[in-house]
């Protein structure tokens, strides 16, 4: 792990201000989701990044009722509803 020297308090309701360079670094946005990890004695904070939610695959996302499909599922769910037809 690299030691950014930034030292910040957790505030009155818990939060904890990333500073601008950090965000800018890794290109984290305003209102951008992020995970929190518990490893040890250490948490780990990172983007949140959309995942299929039939598959878990990253890749391809399509929007859907506010959760995300992947292509190669879209196309099973398609062949899947022209079989049933």
């Amino acid at each position: 792990m690299k030691s950014t020297g930034i030292v910040r308090k957790v505030d009155n309701l818990g939060r904890l201000v990333i500073p601008k360079e950090i965000r800018k670094t890794f290109g984290i946005d305003s209102q951008q989701g992020m995970e929190i990890f518990v490893e040890g004695q250490n948490i780990i904070i990172r983007q949140h990044l959309h995942k299929c939610v039939l598959c878990g695959s990253s890749d391809g996302l399509l929007p859907f009722n506010g959760k995300y499909v992947c292509r190669s599922c879209k196309g099973l769910i398609e062949q899947s509803a022209l079989k049933a037809v």
